[in-house]
């Protein structure tokens, strides 16, 4: 048979004695000659190298310009100190706000379809390319002696919440909590849906899919984006000095004690800013596998 099947110029079968259909072999990518890969390769490298000293060189004059003898001494300044102990506690604060209104949010615009998911998602990233002086100045409308919800809270029960440590919080969960949604909610919709309908089927309520399904198989997301949101409230400046000022041991975080230190102490600002690059890199460092790569 197959000498007829050759002689006759008809093509072999399409299927193996066993009823597969055999694979296709892959055409090979087109060669290309070593002077055309040479000149895409320069042309590709100079400006992405330039791009790397770019952003390298300020990275490194700054540790260059460290005082190392005396760098835990100048950390341990007043104004740096109560800086660092005013910033562990608002953003651990913020952190735990963040879980809470956060994942939940997630949750919903990842299951939730319709219009209004597209208009919630999009509302979510505003604060990410918002100025963050604008972002204050937001705050300061809404939650202001004479904003839309703070003039209320002071004619009723007395409650201010500008320029206090209160509005450190808040100001640091208004930039914090779009990082975070954003991050676990792409975790979330990569998860299978059929999870969902087995719990269900099972008799669990949607609070127990979301809490002993969902948030169970999403940790390493719902981890990158804490530390995201943590590391975004840590390095928060505009909203904060906008909305809650800059007072020392009330609302002076890190950033804004660098501020206040270039002009009375600036080996302490450097050692203080130094910490801060220190900490940023280590969290991204611990993100490559889950977030840049």
């Amino acid at each position: 048979m197959t000498s007829r099947s050759s002689a006759s110029g008809s093509p072999p079968s399409a299927t193996t004695p066993a009823g597969r259909t055999p694979r296709r072999t892959p055409r090979p990518p087109p060669k290309r000659s070593p002077e055309r890969t040479a000149q895409l390769g320069l042309a590709i490298a100079a400006p992405a190298w330039l791009a790397v000293v770019f952003l390298a060189i300020p990275l490194m004059a700054l540790l260059t310009r460290v005082d190392w003898p005396n760098f835990f001494t100048d950390l341990t300044s007043p104004i740096a100190l109560a800086a660092l102990k005013l910033s562990a506690l608002t953003t651990s604060i913020t952190l735990l706000i963040v879980l809470a209104l956060g994942t939940p949010l997630a949750w919903m615009l990842a299951r939730s379809t319709g219009r209004w998911v597209a208009l919630v998602r999009a509302l979510m990233t505003v604060p990410l390319v918002l100025p963050p002086v604008v972002g204050g100045v937001a705050l300061l409308a809404a939650y202001g002696r004479l904003g839309l919800l703070g003039q209320p809270l002071d004619l009723a029960f007395g409650i201010t919440i500008p320029f206090s440590t209160v509005a450190v919080v808040v100001a640091e969960v208004f930039v914090a909590l779009p990082f975070y949604v954003i991050t676990v909610e792409g975790s979330m919709r990569s998860l299978d849906s059929r999870y969902d309908q087995v719990a269900a089927t099972l008799g669990a309520s949607p609070w127990r899919i979301f809490t002993r399904v969902a948030v169970p198989m999403v940790a390493p997301g719902v981890a990158a984006g804490a530390a995201l949101a943590w590391a975004r409230a840590l390095g928060e400046f505009g909203a904060t000095i906008t909305f809650a000022g800059n007072f020392p041991g009330r609302t002076q975080t890190v950033p804004l004690g660098v501020f206040t230190l270039l002009e009375q102490d600036p080996d302490a600002a450097v050692a203080l800013s130094v910490l801060m690059l220190l900490i940023c890199v280590i969290v991204l460092a611990s993100l490559r596998s889950r977030w840049l790569l």
